[in-house]
């Protein structure tokens, strides 16, 4: 593939540039400091609307030219942003219609940033000609390298719930649904008396006396995502018509924000002269470790690209808006940034260049800190700059996955509606949690949609798939008779698309793939937990089911369902294989999933981490799935391939002890040839160009 961002050498390093915070003086040091760090790209105009155009149609770039000049001149190359992000103050009280309403119908105001209704035709109007102007001044201009459209779409206005967004929910609906009697089918509106007659009855989901219709949230989740994508496109296509060639991103946030359908937002961000990109923040007090969050974020993103992508923002140190922003020890900004690299990315940007004296992220670590160059984080930032230097040959390198987890946005937030049977029942984060459990055992994994090409995984894992359409049904059907393995979790498959439920027998939709009829759900109370006749042990969730057509894998010792299937497996039998010389068998005979006939696995409760983590590393090394390559506990190990087949083998100690593991190759980092086991110090990292014989293998 080609060059993910042109104009520049080898991976990219920089971050968040605003000097318009800063006397013009301060510009040619931080030129020179940028060149110290191997800084080779930086983000410029983010949030620059209000200095770019400080009057309605004035627009003012003598700043801006300066800038992009001298940043050419030291030889660094310009991510540059349309801006859009946050209008200016004049702008929002001129046209005050749009400004977001909130859900309880209040006009929120100007002061912060985002303060943005998506269906605005005016706001997209001074957006596009905002873009224009950028556009039509900047396209030749020799420090450019790409465009950055808006900035964390949906990050603080996911929703808007005023008029402007009423009708233009009304218009998606038309064109959704073709009439009201599709819709009040969709929405099954003959419960409670909410049928429509009139396209105008319907709005937005306001608060009512108590909760809403779960067809109409998921819908307006739906239309709220659209909305952001149609913004972003829109000036995406300006830039594409004036500037020709340069790449187009916007940066998305996989890791912490589920309000877009970032798998309907993937096509728009793939392809020529565009690419995905994604910022990432550690969330201190979570409950799954650091380098867990940052697998899958980086992970989702790569997925989301189709193969190597960009890290345009995560820190070097402590954030600002948790209740409690953990610093970073020595060597966790280094080794935190090449865990993106290892899963693709491209390179390693931050937010920001120069920590900010004032304003709401004042607090915010940068990469030049406010305890200036004599400073931890100032020697890090210039250590990482040679190491990304040195990771020149492993730039275009694909990432190995043979694990797929699907992933479903509208499904995550059907589940998430209320008057489920469990609040605890929460699909995103046992998606994570089930990737985590991956991540443990050595195993890199991709995301995937339920509609997907899965031909090319050994293993499938659907943690949460409570609705799905039927296409995504055959597909995994398919996917089993052609020998795949599947393991589907608790409360799956019992919706449509539209959130109605399955026809009997439950769990509708795979009832029958796992071989499985599901009578009644047992949700367990806060903090209760059952036992397994394996010796595991479930928590949150049990069900009544029968197993008439699977194998009962382990049973429930105690609990509400006590002597009940708790884990199922069906194995494909002949009848389910594709018939002899078919293209099917064909494909079958020379794939990547495996001739020996595929197998479901059902999981009814939700296993604590170290039984989950046993029960899928021992059905990943019966699939031929196993660790990218063995080693230490607290030792990670990711590979990444060219196409020609050379291989770089990147190891991580998230650990404070030395480790050893048995690795041959030269480091990248160092030079160092190891020809043996590879000693990495307390949260060392290590990059090993692998030798031929590994790279035939």
């Amino acid at each position: 593939m080609g060059k993910l961002v042109p104009g520049i050498r080898g991976m990219a390093y920089g971050g968040d540039y605003n000097p318009e915070q800063w006397p013009e003086q301060v510009w040619a040091e931080d030129v020179a400091l940028m060149r110290e760090a191997g800084v080779n790209l930086v983000s410029v105009a983010v949030f620059g609307w209000a200095w770019l155009e400080p009057a309605p149609g004035r627009y003012e770039f003598d700043k801006l030219d300066r800038i992009m000049d001298g940043l050419h001149a030291g030889g660094i190359a310009v991510d540059l942003a349309t801006a859009t992000a946050s209008p200016p103050i004049w702008f929002s009280r001129a046209h005050p219609e749009t400004l977001p309403v909130d859900a309880a119908g209040r006009r929120l105001t100007y002061g912060s940033r985002q303060a943005i209704c998506p269906s605005s035709p005016v706001y997209r109007r001074a957006a596009r000609d905002l873009t224009e102007q950028l556009a039509r001044r900047y396209a030749g201009h020799p420090a450019l390298a790409m465009w950055h459209v808006h900035n964390e779409y949906a990050c603080h206005n996911a929703h808007c719930y005023c008029e402007v967004s009423a009708a233009a929910f009304r218009d998606w609906l038309r064109a959704r649904y073709g009439d009201l009697a599709g819709l009040n089918d969709a929405w099954g509106t003959a419960f409670w008396s909410q049928t429509y007659t009139d396209w105008e009855q319907v709005q937005p989901p306001l608060p009512t006396p108590t909760s809403a219709n779960p067809g109409q949230l998921l819908d307006f989740r739906r239309f709220s995502s659209d909305e952001h994508l149609a913004c972003f496109s829109a000036e995406r296509d300006v830039l594409h018509e004036l500037s020709p060639g340069v790449p187009v991103t916007t940066n998305l946030m996989t890791g912490s924000c589920f309000n877009l359908d970032y798998w309907a937002w993937a096509p728009e961000l793939t392809g020529p002269d565009r690419l995905v990109s994604n910022d990432h923040y550690l969330l201190g007090e979570h409950p799954l470790p650091g380098p867990a969050q940052i697998a899958f974020a980086a992970d989702l993103s790569r997925s989301l690209a189709g193969g190597p992508w960009l890290l345009m923002e995560h820190s070097t140190s402590a954030v600002n808006w948790q209740p409690r922003n953990l610093r970073k020890p020595a060597g966790q900004l280094v080794r935190d940034s090449l865990a993106h690299v290892a899963r693709g990315s491209e390179g390693a940007l931050f937010f920001q260049w120069r920590a900010s004296r004032a304003g709401s992220e004042k607090w915010h670590s940068a990469m030049v800190p406010h305890a200036g160059t004599d400073s931890k984080i100032w020697r890090e930032v210039v250590q990482l700059g040679r190491h990304l230097r040195a990771l020149a040959p492993v730039e275009g390198a694909r990432t190995e996955a043979r694990v797929a987890l699907l992933l479903d946005y509208p499904s995550a937030w059907a589940q998430e509606a209320p008057n489920q049977p469990s609040t605890e029942m929460v699909a995103f984060e046992e998606i994570r949690r089930w990737h985590t459990a991956l991540w443990r055992a050595g195993i890199t994994a991709d995301l995937a949609h339920p509609g997907a090409d899965l031909t090319g995984y050994r293993l499938v894992l659907a943690p949460a798939l409570y609705a799905v359409d039927d296409t995504a049904v055959a597909n995994l059907d398919g996917y089993l008779r052609a020998g795949g393995t599947l393991v589907v979790g608790a409360y799956s498959g019992l919706v449509d698309g539209c959130d109605r439920v399955r026809p009997a027998p439950l769990p509708g939709a795979f009832a029958a793939l796992l071989g499985i009829r599901v009578e009644e759900f047992a949700p367990l109370p806060a903090g209760g937990a059952v036992r397994l006749d394996d010796g595991g042990t479930g928590a949150n969730w049990t069900e009544e089911l029968t197993a008439p057509d699977a194998e009962v894998v382990a049973h429930y010792a105690d609990g509400p369902t006590a002597g009940g299937p708790a884990i199922t497996r069906r194995a494909a039998t002949p009848a389910d294989r594709p018939p002899a010389g078919s293209e099917a068998a064909e494909s079958e005979a020379g794939g990547t999933i495996g001739t020996a006939g595929g197998a479901a696995w059902y999981v009814s409760t939700r296993l604590v981490d170290a039984d989950l983590g046993r029960l899928l590393g021992g059905i990943a090394e019966a699939a031929g799935v196993g660790p990218d390559h063995p080693v230490p506990p607290g030792v990670e190990a990711i590979r990444r391939r060219q196409p020609d087949g050379r291989s770089y083998l990147f190891l991580l100690n998230h650990g404070d002890d030395p480790a050893e593991v048995a690795a041959a190759g030269v480091d990248l980092l160092t030079g160092t040839e190891h020809f043996g086991p590879v000693r990495l110090a307390g949260g060392g990292v290590a990059v090993l160009a692998e030798p031929p014989a590994r790279t035939a293998a």
